[in-house]
């Protein structure tokens, strides 16, 4: 054993890696995550191409605010509902992979 660590789980780590439910896992994890990973680039970075390259966000939405603060504002909702649907999906992938830690019998 050498800082905690076991040649063994090296061999396990390889076997669990090579299981189909292993990778099925690996699989639905990048079908979620690369869309919303996506989503929130073009989300985030539009906001300085809009404003810097239009006049689109200047108009105004309700009263004296414009487009542009409604759009700023947008960005911290969609952060805060991007991590809060990413805490409940990697719950459920924590679960998946206890599981198939346990199936492969560590």
């Amino acid at each position: 054993m050498e800082d905690g660590f076991m040649a063994d789980d090296t061999m396990a780590y390889s076997e669990i890696a090579k299981s189909p439910s292993f990778r099925a896992l690996v699989e639905r994890k990048k079908r979620f995550l690369v869309p919303i990973t996506l989503f929130f680039l073009v989300f985030y970075f539009l906001l300085p191409v809009l404003t810097s390259y239009t006049t689109v966000l200047n108009h105004h939405a309700v009263g004296a605010i414009t487009w542009g603060w409604v759009y700023g504002f947008a960005q911290f909702v969609m952060t805060w509902t991007l991590c809060g649907i990413y805490t409940k999906q990697a719950a459920r992938f924590d679960a998946e992979v206890s599981a198939i830690v346990a199936e492969n019998g560590k």
